[in-house]
C-alpha cells in the first residue's frame, strides 16, 4: 500500500472510531433539521375589529373609562398601536362603537325581559323597567359610557342604530301598556308617557349606582332590596307631572 493510501485509510479509521465512541455525534448527524417556528396568524379584518372591542370592553369594565385609550386597547389585543386607529379613527370612534355594543346588549336585555314576562302589558312594562335598572347596576361602566354623549359620536351609524333599537324596545312596552299598537308611530301622548317612564327608570338607575339610595334602602322594612323599592315606585301615586303609562 502506498503512503497516501495508508494516510487515507488511517483517516477513515480514526473517523469511524470517533463516531463509535461518541453516540451523540451519530444522533446529531441523523437528527433532521428543526423547522423554523411559524409566524402568528394575523387577525382577519373583521376578527380584529371584534377583538379590539372586546379588549376595550375588558379595560372599561375592569379599570374604568379613564384607563381606556387606543394604545391600551391595542396592547390588550396584542396588536400594533396603529391598529385601533385604522379601525375606529380615534378614541371617540372606539368609544362610540363600544357604546353601540352596549346599547345592543341593553336592547336584548329589555326585549328578553318582555318575552319572559307571562303577565299583563303592565307586568311586561314593569319587567322591562327592572331589566333597565338591572343592566345599569350590573354593567355600570358600560351603562355610564352609553349615556356620556360628550365622549361619543352620536352620528356614527352603528351607535345611532343601536340607540334606536333600545329606544324601540322601551317605546314598544309603553305602547302595549297603553293598549296601543307598538307598530304604529306614537302620538304626542304616547311619546310623553314614554319619556316619563324612561325618566323614571333612568333616574332611579343613576341614584342607585351612585349610592344615593343606600340609606333609604337600609331603612326599609322589607330590607335593602332595590327591586322591591322600584316596584313600590311604579305603584306610587303620580301627580300630573308624572304620567303613568
Amino acid at each position: 500500500m502506498g503512503k497516501s493510501s495508508k494516510i487515507y485509510a488511517d483517516n477513515i479509521s480514526l473517523h469511524s472510531s470517533a463516531m463509535s465512541s461518541n453516540p451523540s455525534a451519530k444522533s446529531e448527524r441523523a437528527r433532521p433539521a428543526r423547522k423554523a417556528p411559524e409566524a402568528a396568524q394575523p387577525y382577519h379584518h373583521g376578527a380584529l375589529h371584534a377583538a379590539l372591542l372586546a379588549a376595550a370592553q375588558d379595560i372599561l369594565e375592569s379599570q374604568g373609562l379613564a384607563a381606556l385609550t387606543l394604545r391600551a386597547a391595542a396592547r390588550a389585543a396584542g396588536v400594533s398601536h396603529a391598529a385601533p386607529k385604522n379601525h375606529f379613527g380615534d378614541l371617540t370612534g372606539l368609544l362610540s362603537e363600544l357604546a353601540a355594543l352596549g346599547f345592543r346588549e341593553f336592547a336584548d336585555a329589555l326585549r328578553g325581559a318582555a318575552r319572559e314576562s307571562q303577565g299583563s302589558p303592565a307586568d311586561r312594562f314593569d319587567a322591562i323597567g327592572h331589566a333597565y335598572v338591572r343592566f345599569a347596576r350590573e354593567r355600570t361602566a358600560m351603562f355610564l359610557l352609553m349615556f356620556r354623549s360628550e365622549r361619543l359620536d352620536m352620528h356614527r351609524p352603528a351607535l345611532s342604530e343601536a340607540v334606536d333599537e333600545a329606544r324601540a324596545a322601551l317605546a314598544g312596552a309603553t305602547a302595549s301598556r297603553m293598549g296601543r299598537d307598538p307598530a304604529h308611530a306614537p302620538d304626542a301622548t304616547q311619546s310623553a308617557r314614554m319619556v316619563a317612564a324612561w325618566s323614571l327608570v333612568h333616574g332611579f338607575s343613576m341614584l342607585l349606582i351612585d349610592h344615593r339610595l343606600d340609606t333609604l334602602l337600609s331603612q326599609r322594612p322589607g330590607g335593602p332590596d332595590w327591586q322591591l323599592l322600584l316596584r313600590d315606585v311604579f305603584g306610587a301615586p303620580r301627580g300630573p307631572g308624572l304620567v303613568t303609562p
